[in-house]
């Protein structure tokens, strides 16, 4: 049987490739290509469009980080304040499971725009989620998530936007007016955090985030980096807009005592990674303005 390789291309300038395996799953219809897949190195994979969304390879990295990076900041200066969580998008259940691993969080709300993304996560990728879908802490919203954020005030101490690329449907979860409703969805103190992107392949979407976090008057407007090998292209980035200043430079001294108390195993997040990792290079600094 003649090998199947399946390109990405996301990139203008740049395509690469993965070897499938085994397919699993595969549809192609008037509107999207989704195709479902087993490899040797990443485990399996989830692409869409031609755009790679999940490997259960390197999957941790990213949830990690979505997840204990804010939360840990936010426990360190509040130890004892129950919070609340609201995931836009993030409909393979991965976030979510990193979010009910903190005691403190007494409600988390996914709000996913298409239910057949959490059901095929359900079948074909059951260890993300973990069971998270079924936590009594869960509340799961089938809704646009510009909708439903629009109808919020004052009710999350979180709010990460686990979203695709900026491109068709996804594109209005980087407009300058969803961030600001998700400012109004958040509760004094909180933070938002954006999925935004490779800065090397993708400069002008972390910048544009960033620059309207600022225009917005969020105390902190920044971002943090984690390097995903499933996410080609160099570090990935996650925009950071918080109403509390200082929450992005909790010392490594209070991280650290927050996390042995949380007492949790995890494979990338470490307090001395969230440290480092808002120290960034200085080529994406300058993308968002130091």
């Amino acid at each position: 049987m003649e090998e199947r390789w399946i390109e990405e291309t996301l990139h203008s300038e740049w395509r690469t490739r993965l070897k499938a395996d085994k397919i699993l799953f595969e549809i192609d219809t008037d509107h999207q290509h989704l195709v479902i897949f087993d490899n040797k190195v990443f485990g399996r994979v989830m692409m869409l469009d031609h755009i790679v969304q999940l490997t259960t390879g390197d999957e941790f990295i990213y949830h990690e980080m979505m997840a204990h990076v804010p939360l840990t900041a936010l426990e360190a200066v509040e130890p004892e304040t129950k919070k609340s969580v609201l995931i836009i998008g993030g409909g393979d259940g991965g976030v979510l499971r990193e979010v009910l691993r903190h005691p403190s969080v007494e409600r988390a709300v996914l709000c996913e725009i298409d239910a057949s993304v959490i059901d095929m996560c359900r079948e074909y990728f059951p260890g993300v989620s973990n069971g998270a879908f079924d936590d009594p802490r869960v509340e799961i919203v089938i809704a646009d998530g510009t909708k439903y954020v629009r109808e919020q005030k004052d009710a999350f101490d979180v709010i990460m936007v686990d979203s695709t690329d900026p491109i068709g449907p996804g594109a209005v979860l980087f407009t300058k007016e969803f961030y600001g409703d998700c400012m109004a969805a958040l509760k004094e103190g909180g933070v938002m955090l954006t999925q935004n992107g490779l800065p090397f392949m993708q400069p002008d979407e972390l910048s544009q985030s960033v620059r309207f976090f600022r225009e917005l008057g969020f105390a902190e407007s920044s971002a943090f980096v984690a390097t995903t090998p499933g996410y080609f292209g160099g570090p990935m980035s996650q925009g950071w807009a918080s109403k509390r200043a200082g929450l992005k430079t909790v010392s490594i001294e209070k991280l650290r005592e927050r996390f042995e108390v949380l007492d949790i195993e995890t494979r990338y997040y470490s307090p001395e990674v969230h440290f480092g990792a808002f120290a960034l290079p200085r080529y994406i600094a300058e993308l968002v303005g130091g």
